[in-house]
């Protein structure tokens, strides 16, 4: 938790274009969270993730198991901390139906406010 007691979140897909901005976006607004969002392997303009990042999050949602193990690789302590949320990358930035899965899939594991 930060400093105002917020869970830090951070969001993982591969490029850091449409899936974990998405997801940045949707639950940044959410009270008592601090959200981000990266990349293993980050377009332009996206964000690497990085081990200051993953150092950072309380929680890390992940797409899909491999982005798991490139968090694990970058500190084998945070796998804890690591949820896999099994959606592939067949989605647009925004797409009305990746925004109903992560809501259905982030959400039960968020604290509730």
């Amino acid at each position: 938790m930060d400093a105002m007691g917020r869970t830090k979140v951070l969001f993982v897909c591969y490029g850091n274009v449409d899936r974990s901005p998405t997801a940045e976006e949707m639950f940044k607004r959410r009270p008592g969270l601090e959200v981000m969002s990266a990349g293993i392997a980050a377009a332009a303009g996206g964000r690497q993730l990085t081990r200051r990042l993953v150092d950072w999050a309380d929680m890390i949602f992940v797409m899909e198991e491999y982005q798991a193990e490139r968090v694990r690789a970058l500190n084998p302590e945070a796998g804890r901390k690591v949820v896999v949320l099994g959606i592939p990358d067949n989605y647009f930035r925004n797409d009305p139906a990746l925004r109903r899965l992560l809501e259905e899939r982030v959400s039960p594991h968020l604290p509730r406010t």
